[in-house]
């Protein structure tokens, strides 16, 4: 009876042992065509918007020096404008890009400056090498033009790419929100020593 009694006892505790213990069934990845598809329908939904914004955090570093801060960023057609402020040293500066393509920083030292290529002006002005243009792109996760390497993870979301020397990591998306398809939400560019890591808060469309 006693006998009965503890085996009794012991029944619960095997199960739960065997619970804890149950390999977790892992969900099967997403076919690399259905990925792709999946990627095309982002690219029409986010082509048919015809402004967009977004504000989150931005951390640059190169192998001189590094910096951090508030990064908010909005675009219409072929305008763009990108504000940095990093409120421990209280600078900021912006940059500006009209239709016809020319670029215009502000708030950097010296004055305004004005030029055809955004990346190259930053550089000159900041020592910081991000680039502008392709980063318009990439932190809505699109590819641009010419992209390769191009990975996508087990849920079928884009996950790694390279472009104009440049690894692109996708480490955190947003599920579909506000008219936006699934968003990127945190991502890292690095090419060299230069490094250029972004964390979304949040999109916006007018």
């Amino acid at each position: 009876m006693k006998t009965c009694l503890r085996l009794a006892a012991l029944l619960p505790l095997l199960w739960l042992a065997a619970c804890t213990t149950a390999p977790r069934i892992q969900a099967p990845a997403v076919p690399m065509a259905e990925a792709e598809r999946q990627q095309a329908q982002r690219r029409e939904a986010l082509e048919a918007l015809p402004a967009w914004s977004l504000a989150g955090r931005v951390a640059i570093s190169t192998a001189q020096k590094g910096g951090s801060g508030r990064l908010e960023w909005s675009q219409q057609d072929g305008a763009y404008r990108v504000s940095l402020s990093a409120p421990v040293t209280r600078q900021s500066w912006s940059l500006s890009l009209d239709p016809e393509g020319r670029a215009l920083l502000e708030g950097v030292e010296g004055g305004p400056r004005q030029g055809w290529d955004p990346s190259l002006l930053l550089r000159e002005a900041t020592g910081w090498e991000i680039p502008v243009h392709e980063l318009g792109w990439w932190v809505r996760g699109l590819e641009t033009p010419g992209a390769a390497g191009v990975e996508y993870g087990p849920d079928g979301r884009l996950q790694r790419m390279q472009a104009s020397g440049w690894t692109i990591e996708y480490q955190e998306w947003l599920p579909p929100q506000d008219g936006f398809p699934a968003m990127p939400r945190r991502l890292q560019a690095e090419r060299g020593t230069a490094r250029v890591r972004l964390v979304v808060d949040g999109w916006s469309a007018p």
